[in-house]
């Protein structure tokens, strides 16, 4: 949107003479401000008139608000505090899939362009009002005070930014960020923002914190529920002393900027005690950090919490409790394969067992298991962790990742020889596991007396249980559900309540304060579980392919990952989407 010039409406309206045109324009140029804001500064016209001539201009609604009306929080939280803060702008209201918001500039293709962007981050179409620039300063004290804190500590830095970055580059001592915290407004304005970026993203239910240099500034990111936000943009000046807060976090090498580190460390927020898993890297416009927040919260589950039916619930409980084998978990990354891996741990977790795990990292900390971080750089690698581990006298081993001949050869005669091994491999279903395997040099004899279970997962989005609606569903997805239900195993079948017309839920389209109109609220995973039997033996001995195997998973009634999917949105736990989106 262009061609707007205030000063010139105003003046063909009379509101200004000629001179008093000229005169301002000169001054705007002058001081190197907007004409706009002149008008205002020197109450030149009535803000009514002024939005009036933009609204006949631009053809845009006007948007006022009342004294005492407020936006709530979660909506104003879609626009970032500092975007809305730059471009005067406030998002207040989500209707039928649109995103309403208030804006005093909309003349400025920058602000458009930034609006856009959001927008289609949060999957929504845009409707814009005009606002006052009286409702918008008084309307954006509403914002958290995230945003507020971040705001102040920027502004104490316009006086002290060089002498910040250079108290930094010297210092050796990590700073305790449960002191940072609490130290106020009087500590330093970097630890203060760094402080408020990590809780805030603990408040949110982020998993991965993002902080990446752009060219211009630099650019928060949360993950949540898989998907990542623009959360904040920070000047690009004070990105180094950013990154080097983070470093002294974890003990990292302040000085070096040119190659990847790794550290962690861990604070009390919000009452409790969360692990940051950080990692640095450089890129073009300087060193990216990504933080990985380990809640035991939210990241340590039960195996009852995971999602999995109680047909494939079974099945991992009577193979685990196997005196020896092998169990596997697979999927791509992301996929909460160690999630699972926690969860069977934790169930063998038991006097009478010497549980000990190589991991890389090590994501949360067990009482009562020996878990044991990797060091490449130091030789110390999966392969050679599982050596040494054989010599602990273990009953339990579980190894990260099973990535090598080496490692996979290992863990092989390591189950072979009366210890229960868990592991993860990249493979995109249950099947493809064995294959895999043959790949990694494990020989065929020896893997139908290893190997125990397959378990592949996803992970799919959980529908908010407080906005969610009762739909029928139509006669494509009716079709769909049908072709999932007819294949499961008729004891199965027997068990189950649905019948056509299917009921399923669809997103909500009300005000929700629980998933803060997102229409979703954490994770949920599907599984399928494949089991060692005289027929998969038989198959691989002989040299059997995919199609045999996929006969055997039959033969052996396993519910594949569409068909769990399908159980979960019959239960009304998650959208149809997701299940196209993450099943075949």
């Amino acid at each position: 949107m262009t061609g707007f010039n205030l000063v010139e409406q105003l003046a063909s309206q009379g509101l200004l003479t000629k001179i008093q045109a000229a005169a301002l324009e000169k001054e705007a140029k002058t001081r190197g401000v907007n004409p706009e804001d002149l008008v205002y500064e020197q109450k030149l016209a009535p803000e009514e008139k002024i939005i009036e001539l933009k609204s006949q201009f631009f053809k845009l609604p006007i948007k006022s608000f009342g004294d005492s009306e407020a936006i709530p929080r979660e909506i104003m939280l879609l626009i970032p505090f500092e975007s809305s803060r730059h471009y005067e702008m406030l998002a207040f209201a989500k209707e039928k899939g649109a995103l309403h918001v208030g804006m005093i500039h909309p003349e400025q293709n920058e602000a458009q362009s930034a609006l856009k962007f959001i927008a289609q981050g949060l999957g929504l179409d845009l409707k814009i009002f005009l606002i006052s620039k009286k409702d918008f300063e008084r309307l954006r004290k509403g914002y958290t005070s995230f945003g507020e804190e971040v705001a102040s500590s920027l502004q104490a830095l316009k006086k002290q930014a060089e002498s910040v970055s250079k108290a930094y580059v010297g210092a050796k001592k990590a700073i305790n960020l449960d002191e940072a915290m609490a130290a106020g407004r009087e500590e330093a304005p970097i630890i203060k923002i760094v402080s408020d970026i990590l809780k805030n993203a603990i408040v949110q239910r982020s998993s991965d914190i993002h902080i990446e240099p752009e060219k211009t500034r630099l650019r928060v990111r949360y993950r949540i529920d898989g998907d990542l936000f623009s959360v904040l943009f920070l000047p690009q000046e004070i990105h180094q002393a950013i990154l080097t807060r983070i470093k002294i976090l974890c003990d990292m090498k302040i000085d070096e900027t040119r190659s990847p580190q790794d550290g962690r460390f861990s604070a009390f927020v919000e009452g409790r005690q969360i692990d940051f898993r950080v990692s640095t890297f450089p890129t073009q416009n300087g060193e990216k950090a990504a933080i990985r927040i380990l809640d035991p919260n939210t990241g340590l589950k039960n195996l009852e919490d995971l999602g999995l039916s109680q047909w494939n619930m079974e099945i991992i409980k009577k193979n685990i409790k196997k005196p020896f084998g092998m169990v596997l978990v697979t999927g791509p990354t992301g996929s909460g394969k160690t999630t699972t891996l926690y969860a069977v741990l934790q169930i063998l977790n038991q006097d009478t067992a010497n549980i000990v795990t190589l991991e890389d990292p090590v994501e949360y900390f067990i009482d009562g298991i020996n878990q044991s971080q990797v060091i490449p750089e130091i030789g110390y690698d999966f392969a050679s962790g599982l050596r040494s581990i054989l010599r602990q006298d273990p009953n339990v081993i579980m190894v990260g990742e099973i990535r090598d001949k080496e490692t996979a050869d290992l863990a092989t005669h390591a189950a072979l020889t009366g210890h229960i091994v868990l592991s993860t491999l990249h493979t995109n279903n249950a099947l493809g596991s064995i294959p895999r395997l043959l790949d990694l040099g494990v020989q065929k004899f020896l893997m139908p007396s290893t190997l125990n279970i397959i378990i592949a997962q996803r992970l799919v989005r959980r529908l908010c249980s407080d906005c969610k609606k009762q739909i029928q569903a139509s006669p494509e997805i009716s079709k769909i559900i049908e072709e999932s239900l007819l294949s499961l195993p008729e004891e199965l079948k027997k068990q189950l309540p649905y019948k056509k017309p299917f009921v399923i839920f669809d997103y909500g389209d009300t005000e929700c304060k629980t998933c803060k109109n997102k229409r979703t609220l954490g994770r949920v995973g599907i599984y399928e579980v494949f089991q060692m039997t005289a027929g998969a033996e038989k198959i691989i001995l002989s040299g059997g392919g995919e199609a045999d195997l996929l006969q055997e998973a039959k033969n052996q009634k396993m519910i594949n990952l569409r068909q769990e999917a399908i159980l979960h949105l019959l239960e009304g736990s998650v959208h149809f989407s997701e299940i196209l989106r993450e099943t075949a």
